[in-house]
């Protein structure tokens, strides 16, 4: 779990933006996940999550 209040490495990650939501546009953060390994390499990216079976992809994906 990460707090950024700054917003920076939301910024970096290019997750935090503009959103727009019933017409109403506000600033928040995408839903996106990121496979990072030990070395800090960015292995996955996973632009679209689809939440009802994002979580078995992932292991899927990490072979676990």
């Amino acid at each position: 779990m990460l707090c950024d209040e700054s917003h920076s490495m939301l910024e970096d990650y290019g997750v935090w933006g503009l959103k727009k939501f019933m017409g109403r546009e506000y600033m928040g953060i995408s839903r996106v996940t990121y496979i990072i390994s030990e070395d800090g390499v960015v292995e996955k990216l996973y632009e679209k999550v689809a939440t009802k079976s994002h979580a078995n992809d992932i292991l899927q994906d990490l072979n676990i």
